[in-house]
């Protein structure tokens, strides 16, 4: 009878705002909703942030036109001997190919073009999402912000490759690479993609599936 009679209860998920805490955003320690700082780290503690989304998308933009440039202007500046070439990201990222780099290539194109554009929809998706109703589970949109999350710190792999392609090619004395102008635009999408991704709020996540709750059981 007691299994039976549990197998039909519902358990509601109790959020922190619910129970009266606060969590911290920097060192994650719960704290009375009323503590402004965090006693551990000394951070401001706020239970949502309303403006973070204002935030989110314009750091998002910023990213999307830095990263524009960086596909069009030149990566690499290779010299050899008498003549100078440039080569984009992919570009690139197809001449190592033709040199036997395939690896190299690979790691290339994937922390180029496969992460940022991966992000940029994350991000955009996780921004639209928190203001609508239904569609996508919540544990499946915290899934994916901790993906968002943990990818960043890997998103100037292609960065580091290029740095050290160049000091390794250039002590061969014939062919010298050096990076080019879109390294600076990559690498400032990079930065203004992760503070987009830092901005954004997780506990809108929560209030979202909460509406979603409610309304369940109003209809």
């Amino acid at each position: 009878m007691v299994g039976m009679e549990l197998v039909g209860t519902s358990q509601k998920t109790v959020t922190a705002r619910e129970a009266g805490l606060v969590s911290c955003t920097r060192c994650t320690r719960a704290w009375p909703i009323e503590t402004k700082i965090c006693g551990r780290c000394g951070a401001t503690l706020v239970s949502r942030d309303r403006s973070s989304l204002q935030r989110v998308w314009a750091l998002w933009l910023v990213g999307i036109m830095c990263y524009i440039p960086s596909n069009i202007y030149p990566m690499l500046h290779t010299k050899q001997l008498f003549s100078v070439t440039e080569s984009t990201i992919i570009g690139g990222a197809v001449e190592l190919a033709q040199y036997g780099s395939y690896v190299v290539a690979g790691i290339i194109l994937f922390a180029s073009v496969v992460i940022p554009l991966g992000k940029f929809w994350a991000i955009a998706f996780l921004a639209v999402s928190v203001k609508q109703k239904g569609g996508f589970a919540s544990r499946h949109r915290l899934l994916m912000y901790e993906v968002v999350e943990y990818i960043g710190r890997w998103s100037m792999i292609d960065i580091f490759v290029v740095a050290i392609l160049s000091a390794l090619v250039q002590l061969q004395g014939l062919v010298s690479i050096s990076p080019g102008p879109a390294a600076f635009f990559f690498a400032l999408s990079v930065i203004f993609t992760m503070l987009s991704a830092q901005a954004f709020d997780p506990h809108m996540i929560s209030d979202a599936k909460t509406d979603d709750d409610e309304a369940a059981v109003d209809d």
